[in-house]
């Protein structure tokens, strides 16, 4: 069974929106990368799963655009799903977030996407600031296998 965050209301639509998340680590995983997105919120980068890719590529591209970065994947660190309202869309979501570890990154370019604000945190600041809680499960996650 997969950790669900959030409350799914019987009387809404909820339209799948497949996601792809990162932790990704500098300083000897003292500090974790999160994206600001323009409203203020922070993110694991990552995003949409766009259609015809896999988990890869699509976690590739948004690195690419997000950050600027070419990367290698990790472990897969597993499944949190999540029920939210976007009132920017007025949409309500269902995103299933696929969430890997990063084993190697490199900047290679400004980010594509110039909208949004790259931060570096120590990992339990990291977690605060999340404002997602499949994001927060992915690097509460991540520090469970690290401790093995």
């Amino acid at each position: 069974m997969n950790p669900t965050y959030g409350q799914k209301l019987s009387d809404k639509k909820y339209q799948t929106r497949l996601g792809v998340y990162a932790v990704v680590t500098k300083n000897n995983d003292q500090e974790i990368c999160l994206v600001q997105a323009p409203n203020g919120a922070f993110f694991l980068p990552g995003g949409e799963i766009e259609e015809g890719e896999d988990h890869k590529e699509a976690l590739l591209r948004e690195l690419h655009e997000e950050l600027g970065a070419k990367a290698d994947l990790g472990d897969f660190l597993g499944q949190a799903d999540e029920y939210f309202y976007s009132s920017h869309r007025d949409t309500y979501y269902y995103n299933p977030a696929y969430i890997y570890d990063i084993s190697n990154f490199e900047i290679i370019s400004a980010p594509l996407e110039d909208f949004n604000n790259i931060f570096w945190f120590p990992v339990d600041e990291a977690i605060k600031r999340l404002k997602r809680g499949s994001h927060k499960w992915g690097i509460e996650e991540w520090l469970r296998r690290k401790e093995k």
